[in-house]
């Protein structure tokens, strides 16, 4: 089951944490008076990096967007549908690869939009799955009670049948001095329901998983117990493939949705539901165009002060750059005006010419050849 009308509300509530950081950044960053009419919007992996390293010439076409001294000219962001570790991290990790100072602000995730849904379930208990710092995620969006999958299925004996043939298990997923409040709950998780399960990242272990969300989710909660109503599940995205560090397209969490599910609905007597977030979602796009007008400096025009927005301009173009055509250039397609797609080869796609079921507006090999584009066609130097 998808589900899209929540998420309408889910960025107000996002940008409030960094909407007067990002705005006083930027008033004072900005070399021109003017608003910027325009926008960015950059995929990471497959656009910017493949695994931890920059491609494309993506550190190049970053300092084109910035001025000789090092200020911002042009509103961007990074809206990705990966995730797994807090947005303070992941932009600090992509300032050190790119050599650019990234704000918190500019990097909107898959799992963003689960801060909207903390007040739901802040005093409830959760698990959060996946690859990273799931549950620091979590934490840091005001969940209360969260504990990661890895975490939870330790606590139960036996619940994982291959756990004694995973050598890897006890130094790398429950190593508690490493993450020390990610490990430790602070409430008996024995013998309360789970109230929702949260895909924050890509799952490592996709058996011992499954066989847990199984247990979980058909149980009311609570392993072990009689057929329940199925707990509410959530997904930070639905990338079937995405481009990693390997030559050819890796599975992403959408794969992981149609196993859960495949395999659910075979031992579940009704069928799994679940909502999923992330592009190609028009409501992604929509909070990506709040974020960067957020991200424009403070300034206030005669036009923006008769139309009652707070001096919070329309932009005449907002470019999305990147790989996924069924994710990327579909959701920036969706999402309508004034967004223009742009696709590069260095990822998901390679063809030759454009995608034949979602073409994009600009095909294009790099990331560079793109921000140059774009430069060009905005008259920027």
């Amino acid at each position: 089951m998808r589900f899209q009308r929540s998420l309408a509300f889910v960025f107000p509530r996002i940008r409030n944490k960094f909407q007067s950081q990002a705005s006083r950044y930027f008033s004072s960053q900005l070399e021109s008076e003017q608003r910027s009419s325009f926008g960015i919007a950059f995929d990471i992996d497959g656009v910017i990096l493949r695994g931890r390293d920059p491609i494309g010439g993506s550190p190049q076409a970053m300092r084109r967007l910035y001025g000789d001294s090092g200020n911002l000219n042009v509103p961007f962001l990074f809206l990705t549908n990966g995730g797994g570790v807090p947005e303070s991290k992941r932009a600090n990790e992509l300032s050190e690869q790119l050599g650019v100072k990234i704000l918190p602000s500019q990097v909107l995730q898959g799992h963003s939009p689960f801060k909207s849904l903390s007040e739901r379930y802040e005093n409830q208990l959760i698990i959060a799955a996946g690859k990273g710092e799931p549950a620091v995620v979590m934490s840091e969006y005001g969940f209360k009670k969260v504990v990661s999958l890895d975490e939870y299925a330790s606590l139960f004996e036996n619940i994982d049948p291959l756990s004694e043939y995973k050598k890897w298990t006890p130094n790398q997923v429950l190593d508690r001095s490493v993450h020390p409040m990610n490990t430790v709950p602070r409430y008996d998780v024995s013998s309360e329901a789970v109230k929702a399960v949260f895909v924050v990242s890509d799952p490592v272990d996709w058996g011992r998983d499954i066989q847990v969300l199984c247990d979980v989710l058909r149980c009311g909660g609570l392993p072990g117990q009689e057929n329940g109503h199925q707990p509410p599940l959530y997904f930070a995205s639905d990338d079937l493939e995405y481009k990693a560090a390997f030559p050819t397209n890796r599975l992403g969490m959408g794969a992981f949705r149609i196993a859960l599910e495949g395999v659910f609905n075979r031992v579940h007597h009704n069928p799994l539901e679940h909502v999923s977030f992330g592009k190609p979602n028009p409501v992604v796009f929509k909070n990506a165009e709040a974020m960067l007008r957020q991200l424009q400096p403070s300034y206030h025009s005669d036009s923006s002060k008769e139309s009652g927005d707070s001096g919070l301009q329309s932009f005449k173009t907002l470019y999305m750059i990147g790989d996924n055509p069924s994710v990327d250039i579909k959701g920036a397609r969706q999402a309508g005006h004034p967004w223009f797609s742009i696709l590069t080869r260095t990822g998901v796609f390679q063809g030759k010419h454009n995608h034949a079921e979602f073409p994009a507006d600009l095909v294009v090999d790099t990331v560079e050849e793109a921000v140059d584009y774009i430069l060009g066609r905005e008259c920027v130097s």
